[in-house]
């Protein structure tokens, strides 16, 4: 068969390079657009609305530590980044803003949460208690007193997450065992290796009538 009686190939619809390019596209829009349920202390849309956001700074309102607050923030910054750059909360460790050391844990409703891993968006709603929340120097909350009474701490990097899962802990079952504390501290990395003596603050601070809820 002679080249020329070929049938000429039928040119592709879509090409490769279109497809990637289109769904690009594609993803790049739907990063700008969230659907969301908003809570009863938000002004809710209509159902089926959706809510447009980014990647201009919008303004959003948290409730941190038991009190409102204002931020004009990129929807694609983080719970932590928020409350260490734009609240000046920076007992709240940034280490390895990966989910994977635990040393920026808060409670979002009472539970622990890597806040690195939160859009500060996604914190609309929730009550979020950081460890400038939980207690102070003056009036520590009892498992932060049992930190200083065990020594449970070295550089200091990796205590503000370990006391919040602790306390996250003891405030679901006071009574917790050393089992339950090293299930609970599990996320949590302790370079400096004070294990022993963390779980020894946790069960010291498991007493009776010592633990108290978040502010």
């Amino acid at each position: 068969m002679n080249r020329d009686d070929r049938k000429p190939r039928k040119p592709h619809a879509i090409s490769r390079r279109s497809f990637i390019k289109g769904a690009g596209a594609v993803a790049a829009a739907a990063g700008l657009v969230r659907v969301r349920t908003a809570s009863a202390d938000e002004k809710t849309l209509p159902p089926g609305v959706v809510e447009k956001l980014g990647p201009e700074a919008t303004t959003i309102e948290l409730n941190i530590n038991g009190k409102p607050a204002t931020l004009e923030i990129e929807p694609r910054v983080t719970l932590l980044r928020a409350l260490r750059e734009h609240l000046g909360l920076t007992g709240t460790k940034l280490v390895c803003d990966r989910g994977a050391c635990g040393a920026c844990t808060v409670h979002l409703d009472g539970k622990p949460a890597t806040s690195c891993m939160v859009l500060a968006i996604d914190a609309r709603g929730h009550q979020v208690t950081t460890i400038e929340g939980l207690g102070t120097p003056s009036n520590m909350h009892p498992v932060q007193a049992a930190f200083v009474e065990t020594d449970a701490q070295q550089c200091g990097f990796c205590t503000p997450g370990m006391v919040m899962s602790v306390a996250a802990a003891l405030e679901k079952n006071p009574s917790a065992t050393t089992e339950e504390i090293k299930h609970a501290t599990a996320g949590n990395t302790c370079r400096c290796g004070t294990y022993p003596h963390v779980f020894a603050a946790a069960l010291k601070a498991a007493q009776p009538g010592r633990v108290t809820k978040d502010v």
